[in-house]
């Protein structure tokens, strides 16, 4: 499903965090089913490093990250949280939702394609914001 072959990088803790999610979670629809699949086969790529060595430019669990919709002007800002958290109208969206899944591990100017609800998109991540 990813056009670039950069190596996704996640924090030891979030790792955890989502792995045990997964194996606990019993997904609602059929797409959330898949995406948890998609979201599982992610975590099994993914370069696992402990918080000190986690670049400050990777999306995590409760980054803030600016994303611009290739092939638009739509820049959005949203925060990749846990499902329990997740509230729309707050910019808070969970890591369990298709932009979640495909932003989470990834770095401040890659370029990431997802099949979404809408369709393929591919979005190109501006800025990455991790509190300390």
């Amino acid at each position: 499903m990813l056009t670039i072959n950069e190596d996704l990088i996640l924090r030891k803790d979030d790792h955890k965090l989502l792995t045990s999610y997964l194996n606990g979670v019993k997904p609602k629809t059929a797409f959330d089913r898949r995406n948890a699949v998609v979201l599982k086969a992610e975590l099994k790529r993914a370069k696992v490093v402990e918080k000190e060595d986690f670049p400050n430019d990777a999306i995590r669990i409760n980054s803030t990250v600016r994303v611009k919709t290739e092939g638009t002007d739509d820049i959005m800002e949203i925060t990749i949280v846990t499902p329990e958290k997740a509230n729309i109208r707050e910019g808070k969206i969970s890591v369990m939702a298709p932009i979640g899944t495909a932003l989470i591990g990834f770095r401040q100017g890659q370029q990431v394609s997802w099949q979404m609800p809408s369709g393929k998109k591919t979005y190109l991540i501006l800025d990455v914001i991790n509190e300390q």
